[in-house]
């Protein structure tokens, strides 16, 4: 398995090499980067150390292992969503109001931990970690589709598109701005803007 090349290393990666003394946190960024760009299992702890300029006796000095790696990269994420579950924006109002609400904190939070939710949204259940993740994404799930199903009831979305498909389109839309959005190039309060509306548009009855 061949190391991470310098050209393809990121400003994450770069950050961690400057700090100094390493920290959780620090190599935490660096191993996210990378196994974005090789993928979990294709990444090694030895890839991990040289992308960080560190020794891989000195990595495990600071973390546990590759899969604690991923745990604390998939809960970072996932608290983003918890949060944004017990926000008043969406606990209160009508449940077209709030599901707007939990729309926009959901693309903002996205937009906020991008290199730890892409990972999240990469995970497929292989290891145990990945399986917490993956329950604890359902949940959030079947909390947006509850809220879908209500503005249904309400008369606010149009009642021919199935609640779980209609929360499975929309968070859809949010969910494929990791593969085009990178920050600095459009601004985020018009990506927020413009996906909600989007996501919406074709919902109103």
């Amino acid at each position: 398995m061949t190391a991470v090349s310098e050209p393809r290393a990121t400003k994450a990666i770069a950050r961690a090499r400057r700090r100094a003394p390493y920290d959780a946190e620090s190599l935490l960024d660096v191993a996210v980067q990378v196994f974005n760009e090789r993928g979990y299992d294709g990444t090694s702890m030895e890839d991990l150390a040289q992308a960080a300029g560190i020794s891989k006796s000195s990595f495990y000095h600071h973390v546990e292992g590759k899969e604690a790696l991923l745990a604390a990269a998939c809960d970072r994420a996932l608290d983003a969503l918890t949060a944004i579950r017990e926000d008043p924006l969406a606990q209160e109002g009508r449940a077209v109001e709030r599901l707007e609400n939990v729309l926009r904190l959901t693309v903002m939070a996205l937009i906020t931990e991008l290199p730890y939710v892409t990972l999240l949204l990469r995970v497929r259940g292989n290891t145990a970690s990945e399986k917490k993740a993956l329950e604890r994404r359902r949940d959030f799930d079947r909390f947006a589709t509850d809220l879908v199903t209500q503005a249904i009831a309400d008369g606010d979305l149009r009642t021919d598109i199935e609640p779980a498909l209609a929360t499975k389109l929309v968070f859809g839309l949010v969910n494929s701005l990791i593969e085009w959005y990178r920050p600095g190039r459009t601004p985020s309060d018009e990506v927020v803007n413009s996906t909600v509306s989007l996501a919406l548009v074709g919902l109103r009855a």
